[in-house]
């Protein structure tokens, strides 16, 4: 399965954004997008940007990985 995230451009260095996930840190490609800023929110897939979205709209996807990775781990032994 491919997964696609949403991450927050914390800096930029020409084509490069590091985004942060959760508190992980990592660099993208900005190849894809133009006129990307800082604090903006992008959907990360294999290192690439493909396109950016609200903050409003990040939050609801984070808030559904979220559930689903509960419910992934329901049923675990404690």
């Amino acid at each position: 399965m491919c997964l696609a995230l949403p991450a927050e451009v914390i800096a930029i260095s020409g084509e490069v954004a590091t985004v942060d996930l959760d508190g992980v840190q990592t660099p993208v490609s900005l190849a894809f997008l133009k006129d990307v800023t800082i604090g903006d929110y992008v959907v990360v897939h294999v290192g690439y940007a493909l396109s950016r979205i609200d903050a409003e709209t990040a939050a609801e996807q984070l808030a559904i990985m979220s559930g689903a990775e509960i419910q992934a781990h329901e049923g675990e032994p404690a």
